[in-house]
Parts: structure tokens; C-alpha cells; sequence
């Protein structure tokens, strides 16, 4: 089975470029590419990939393979899970295993009383009270259906900020078995595309999202504020999975259709009361900007970020955060280093469990780091907030 240097390689060959000036016309180092054609580079970022596919003329998947990244998180964050994990992958309880039989207020109680844990990145604390609630909502059979689904949602939705990526398949793949209807449904499949984007699985990412907005796709003229909702999130995972696989145009005709549903909104909305599930112009603007950062274009990107409207209700802070890494990594860009610290260190004001499990934040704090010669007291505690190896 071909590599991904080989396919590099053999690409880079019949484009008639040399190592040198597929550096210069992709922005990706002479030594990264050289080491990536010799097997040299471990498992390549995916935004590497995407920088080599233009010159290359190809896809970020066709360069990727058959790989899906793994989730590969630290040793702390595999001990913090170890109990969330077991009890989504483990054997199925047992009314014994209970002090005593759950009934579906009670969990439907809990699940409510624990979201905003979700909704604020509290980790620590969800590590402490998911397994024995996942393993209650498991034994309330039917009846609890609907609730089950929900702590599903959010536990999968969890196991993806966290990097456990087969645990997050697992809960997923369980509430979708379950949903009750195509808007639940959605919610859960929304989660999914985020899934497969976060594994680097491009293809199968977009396929996903492709069919739900296709399924989803109202009329606008009788659609409700959570039909339009849930067909603009399907459509801005589209944008997403294309943009990253060098398909430009297939992302903008995903975001100017999700742009017109958040038109016909008119304001930030939560189906269903669910973060997870806010959509509007707010969160329109912000994936116009990732996408822009995505295809490197720090100029745009912060012309962007200057139009995101505010006021009203919120995206989620797992948006609104990443949104702020968008902004950071343009600055870093555009050599505003100062810039891009005071951003990151609104993250770790604001969302300081979040950040340690952001790859991308320790890709820019790296590049701060290399950039600056002397280290101020609030970039090493950013640095170390990041978990920025020392070697860096």
C-alpha cells in the first residue's frame, strides 16, 4: 500500500516540480516535504496536506489515503476517561449493578441539572458523574429512550472535544440508533460529520453531510426555525469537509445556502433549547472565517471576524473558542504575535479545561514560541497551558 510520500512524490514528479518548488508553492518547509517523501514525518497534519494538494492539483483525501487520524490524546486525558469509557464500551448493565432502579425523572433531572457542565467545558467534573449516569440511562429501557439519546449526544459530542475518538463512535452511532425523529437524528449526525472532520476522513465526512441536507432541506416558506436550524448545520458541515478536501467551490455553494437559512432566522437560535444545536448569522460569520483560515487567508480571516455580529444569544463556547484560534492563528500570520497571545489567553480565561485538548492551539503556540526571543511570564503559562512540549 502507497504512502502518503509516495502519493507526494509521485504527484510532485508528474507536476515536473522539484522538493524546492513544491516548498514555495505550497508554504510547507523544504525539510517537511523531504522527510515526508522519505517516511521520515510520522503522520502528517491535515492542514499540511491540504497546502500540498494545490500545487499538486489533487485532494486533501487523495493525498490522506486510507488514514483517519487517531485520537492520540496525553496520558492524563486517557486516565481522566477511563470511567466514561468503560461505561459507553463496556458490557451493558445489569438492575443489579444499581443501589437502586433509576426512573426516567430522575434521569431526565440529572441530564438537565449536568449540560450546563457541558455547555461551560467543565471536564473534570463530567469524568466524576457520566459513567454512573450513562449506565442508569442504559437500564431505563424504552421509556428512556429519549433521554438516553440525549446523554448520548452529549457524551459523543464530548468524546470527540476529548479526542476519544472510538468511544465518541460508539455513543453516536447508539443515539442515531435510537433518535425518534429526523431532527434528533440530525443533531446526533451533526456531531458525527464534526467526528469524521476531527479524524481527518474528509470523503466520508461530506457523503454524510451531503445526505442529511439533502434531507433536511425545507421549504423555506413553511420551514420552522428548528428545521431551518438543523438543515443550515448539515450545510455548514458540507462547507467544512470541503473546504478542507480543496473543493472551494463546492463550500461556498454549502455556506451561501447555509447563509440564507440563517437569513430566514434571523438571529441566533437553539433548537430545541440545545446548545449544541444554536444556529444563525453569528455562527454563519464564524465558519466564513474558518474557512478562510482553512485555505490560509489571515487578511480575510480578520476582516471576517470584524463582521461577526454581536449581542443576542451565543454560539457555543466550542465555536465561539475555535472561532478565537481562527483569529489567533491569522495573526501569528501575519506576524502580530502579541495579537495572538492576547487571544489565546482569552481562551484560557474563559475556557481553561478546553484548551489543553486543542491541537491547533499548540501548533500556534509553537509558532509564537519559535518567534520570540524572550518568553514573558504569560507566554510560558500559555505554553504550558497548551501542554507545548519543551522541545518546541
Amino acid at each position: 500500500m502507497s504512502t502518503v510520500g509516495d502519493r507526494v512524490r509521485a504527484l510532485r514528479k508528474r507536476a515536473a516540480l522539484t522538493q524546492r518548488e513544491l516548498a514555495r508553492a505550497s508554504g510547507v518547509s523544504f525539510r517537511t516535504i523531504e522527510n515526508l517523501e522519505q517516511g521520515h514525518a510520522g503522520t502528517p497534519r491535515l492542514e499540511t496536506l491540504r497546502k500540498l494538494a494545490v500545487p499538486l492539483r489533487t485532494t486533501t483525501s487523495y493525498l490522506q489515503g486510507d488514514h483517519a487520524e487517531a485520537g492520540n490524546p496525553d496520558g492524563a486525558t486517557v486516565d481522566r476517561w477511563a470511567a466514561v469509557r468503560g461505561a459507553l464500551l463496556g458490557p451493558p448493565p445489569t438492575l443489579g449493578d444499581a443501589e437502586q432502579e433509576p426512573t426516567v425523572a430522575g434521569v431526565q433531572t440529572l441530564v438537565r441539572d449536568i449540560t450546563p457542565l457541558f455547555s461551560g467545558d467543565q471536564f473534570a467534573e463530567l469524568a466524576s458523574v457520566l459513567p454512573p449516569l450513562l449506565r442508569e440511562a442504559e437500564l431505563l429501557g424504552n421509556e428512556g429512550r429519549r433521554v438516553r439519546v440525549r446523554l448520548l449526544q452529549l457524551s459523543g459530542w464530548l468524546m470527540v472535544q476529548t479526542r476519544q475518538f472510538e468511544a465518541a463512535e460508539v455513543a453516536l452511532a447508539r443515539a442515531l440508533d435510537d433518535a425518534s425523529d429526523k431532527l434528533e437524528g440530525a443533531a446526533t449526525v451533526n456531531t458525527q460529520c464534526w467526528l469524521l472532520l476531527r479524524q481527518g476522513r474528509l470523503t466520508a465526512a461530506r457523503e454524510l453531510a451531503v445526505k442529511w441536507a439533502d434531507d433536511l432541506e425545507p421549504r423555506m416558506s413553511r420551514a420552522t426555525p428548528d428545521e431551518l436550524g438543523a438543515w443550515g448545520w448539515a450545510l455548514l458541515r458540507v462547507s467544512a469537509a470541503s473546504v478542507r478536501d480543496e473543493r472551494p467551490g463546492d463550500a461556498e455553494d454549502a455556506l451561501r445556502l447555509a447563509n440564507a437559512a440563517a437569513v430566514a432566522l434571523g438571529r441566533e437560535y437553539a433548537t430545541g433549547g440545545d446548545f449544541l444545536r444554536t444556529f444563525g448569522p453569528t455562527t454563519v460569520a464564524m465558519k466564513r472565517a474558518e474557512n478562510a483560515s482553512v485555505q490560509n487567508r489571515p487578511d480575510e480571516v480578520l476582516r471576517l471576524a470584524d463582521e461577526v455580529p454581536a449581542g443576542g444569544l451565543r454560539p457555543t463556547s466550542n465555536n465561539w473558542n475555535r472561532h478565537l484560534l481562527d483569529v489567533a492563528n491569522a495573526e501569528v500570520e501575519l506576524r502580530n504575535y502579541g495579537r495572538a497571545v492576547e487571544k489565546l489567553a482569552e481562551i484560557n480565561r474563559n475556557s481553561p479545561q478546553w484548551l489543553p485538548n486543542q491541537r491547533f492551539a499548540r501548533d500556534i503556540m509553537g509558532r509564537v514560541v519559535n518567534k520570540r526571543r524572550r518568553l514573558t511570564p504569560e507566554i510560558r503559562q500559555l505554553a504550558d497551558a497548551v501542554r507545548l512540549p519543551a522541545d518546541m
